[in-house]
């Protein structure tokens, strides 16, 4: 058994796919339409067959209290694997991405939070 996809809710799924893409490099996988919606996932471009991101309206009811509560209490909707999070933390700062928490060592690992302009704080990870 392996993890296949994993799913992130985005308040708008086209500005999404233009933040996991062009800001934090992500390569997209599907983009196909669903009704109103549409099916978009986003891979590592170091791992394309790998687990796909799954960028989800945000639409069903319980979504939005769910994320806001994640939010307000600063919890990362997901993590991903960095090998230099300073590294990362100056690249997306410069491109404008705000960050929630800067760099912080917490022993085996360092992270940092940057919200992802679609309602969800996300967390980077480098693991020593």
């Amino acid at each position: 058994m392996r993890i296949n996809l994993a799913s992130v809710f985005v308040d708008d799924q086209e500005r999404a796919l233009r933040f996991y893409t062009d800001v934090l490099g992500f390569a997209l996988k599907h983009d196909v339409p669903i009704g109103e919606d549409r099916w978009i996932t986003v891979v590592s471009p170091e791992d394309p067959d790998g687990t796909e991101l799954v960028l989800e309206p945000s639409g069903h009811p319980a979504v939005p209290p769910y994320k806001e509560a994640l939010v307000a209490d600063g919890i990362p909707a997901t993590s991903f694997a960095v090998d230099d999070v300073r590294a990362e933390h100056a690249r997306l700062t410069a491109l404008g991405v705000r960050f929630t928490q800067p760099p912080v060592d917490m022993g085996p690992v360092t992270t940092t939070v940057l919200d992802d302009t679609c309602g969800n704080l996300i967390q980077l990870a480098q693991y020593a």
